[in-house]
């Protein structure tokens, strides 16, 4: 498959910031074994455009053992709030930016799960490649919940374009060292089942 201009563009940036990055990615890494020990990384599988599915890497900040009905605040390691604060867990993601899985700017990727839930009006959000930050992360983060963050990745979807990129990166750094919306109702992911229930309402 060829790689359109803004494709091996975005690859390139990618491979830039991520090198750029190793220092800060180096001294997470290592509060992170200081504070928990190994591993560092966090995988998880993800829906990337068109619904393929990728693996999505990340920094650990959850222990190890976590286990039965509690909430991430009871098992985040004690940098992990710091950590996810900055979003300096989601540096690794720039290795799937640089793979082609991810944007720099787009819909946040979420799991399988959920976006098996989607109806046609929320489907349009896998029809580019999710990013690193996105319209919905400079306008509130985890201030919104799942269904208001849909609705603001969709305007974007309708609306990006090279400017509206540069503003949203531009204003990455400035969201993520005030702290906003790092928590709130959005940092729960929905059951499949609320997400279906909710889209089938909607549709009736």
């Amino acid at each position: 498959m060829s790689l359109t201009h803004r494709d091996l563009l975005t690859r390139i940036l990618g491979a830039i910031l991520l090198a750029l990055s190793l220092p800060l990615a180096l001294g997470t890494a290592a509060l992170i074994w200081l504070d928990d020990g190994l591993p560092l990384f966090f995988t998880q599988m993800r829906v990337g455009k068109n619904g393929h599915p990728f693996r999505l890497i990340k920094f650990r900040t959850l222990t190890t053992n976590a286990q039965g009905t509690k909430t991430p605040s009871q098992h985040t390691i004690r940098t992990g709030s710091v950590l996810r604060r900055l979003a300096l867990d989601e540096l690794p993601q720039l290795w799937n930016v640089v793979q082609g899985e991810m944007n720099l700017v787009g819909p946040r990727p979420v799991l399988p799960a959920e976006a098996d839930g989607y109806d046609d009006w929320a489907v349009q959000r896998l029809t580019i490649r999710p990013g690193l930050t996105g319209w919905a992360q400079v306008c509130g983060r985890n201030e919104f919940d799942w269904r208001k963050r849909i609705e603001h990745d969709l305007w974007y979807v309708q609306h990006r374009d090279f400017l509206l990129d540069v503003w949203i990166l531009a204003k990455t750094p400035f969201v993520l060292l005030v702290g906003r919306g790092v928590y709130g109702p959005g940092t729960d992911d929905p059951s499949p089942s609320e997400v279906r229930s909710h889209f089938q309402r909607h549709r009736s």
